[in-house]
C-alpha cells in the first residue's frame, strides 16, 4: 500500500517541527560580556549536536580545585565545563567580573589577563586556537 502525502497533511507536521526548534531555541542564551578589558562569549546550554560538532568530548580536559588563579590566555581557548562554577575578574579589577558555570560553552580571548575565582570544583574540556 501507498501512502500519499498531500501538502495541507504536512502542513501540521511543519508547524509542530517549528514549535519544538522555537521551544528548543529559548533555552539557549548567547551572552557576549565586553567591558573595556573583557570579550568573553558565553553560551549557556549548547545543544548535543553543537558539542558533537565542536568535538567538545575529544578535548584535553582541565580541572582545578576551588581557590585564586591569576590567568593569562596566550591564545583564544574555547572551552566547555562539565562541572563548577567560576567568577572571571580582569586583571586588576575586585569589582568587574563574569560568572559561568556548569554547562556552559566559553569563548576566552587571546591576551586576557585575569583572575579566576572557582568556588565549585571545575571540570572542563578545552581547546587553544593555533598560535598565530
Amino acid at each position: 500500500m501507498q501512502t500519499n502525502y498531500s501538502v495541507l497533511h504536512l502542513i501540521p507536521i511543519f508547524l509542530l517541527s517549528l514549535f519544538c526548534l522555537n521551544s528548543t531555541l529559548k533555552h539557549r542564551q548567547i551572552h557576549l560580556i565586553s567591558s573595556s578589558r573583557m570579550d568573553i562569549v558565553i553560551e549557556h546550554n549548547p545543544s548535543s549536536i553543537k558539542l558533537s560538532e565542536l568535538g567538545v568530548m575529544s578535548w584535553p580536559k582541565w580541572s582545578c580545585q576551588p581557590g585564586r588563579y591569576a590567568l593569562v590566555f596566550e591564545e583564544r581557548e574555547t572551552c566547555y565545563l562539565v562541572k563548577g562554577k567560576v567568577k572571571v575578574y580582569p586583571k586588576g579589577s575586585s569589582s568587574e567580573f563574569v560568572e559561568f558555570g556548569a554547562g556552559d560553552l566559553v569563548t576566552i580571548p587571546k591576551g586576557l589577563s585575569c583572575t579566576w575565582e572557582v568556588s565549585l570544583f571545575i571540570d572542563k574540556h578545552y581547546k587553544f586556537d593555533p598560535p598565530t
